[in-house]
């Protein structure tokens, strides 16, 4: 699209949520290079479900650790609107109970920080395939 617009239901269309500006740029630039298309961006998890609402994105990467509403509470409150939704959690090393308690909340797959394209490119093609 030239326009610079994205309709919700495009299949690449991939939500951002993470309270890093650095982190969101990072996985924008990974996932881009992989050529998926970025549809949107939440910095909490609040966002995270508004935008979910509004763009119906084909994949969410979801920070565990972030303010007003986490990444946890965000995926239960996404599937809850969308039982479907395909979110990957994005986490910090010391944070595997947590990564535990995201796939129990329905998250499909999880990625550790600091993350490689290779590593994102291989999460991404699980729960999105070809």
């Amino acid at each position: 699209m030239s326009d610079g617009q994205v309709t919700p239901v495009d299949a690449n269309g991939i939500l951002i949520v993470d309270d890093s500006e650095f982190l969101r740029n990072r996985m924008r630039d990974a996932l881009e290079q992989l050529g998926y298309l970025v549809v949107g961006e939440a910095a909490n998890g609040n966002d995270a479900v508004t935008a979910y609402r509004e763009l119906r994105p084909a994949l969410v990467t979801m920070d565990v650790v972030m303010p007003n509403l986490d990444g946890i509470s965000a995926v239960r409150a996404i599937r809850g609107l969308d039982p479907g939704a395909k979110v990957i959690m994005v986490t910090s090393m010391g944070n595997q109970d947590k990564v535990l308690e995201s796939l129990r909340a329905g998250a499909m797959n999880f990625v550790v920080k600091p993350f490689t394209v290779d590593q994102i490119e291989r999460v991404v093609r699980r729960v999105l395939p070809a």
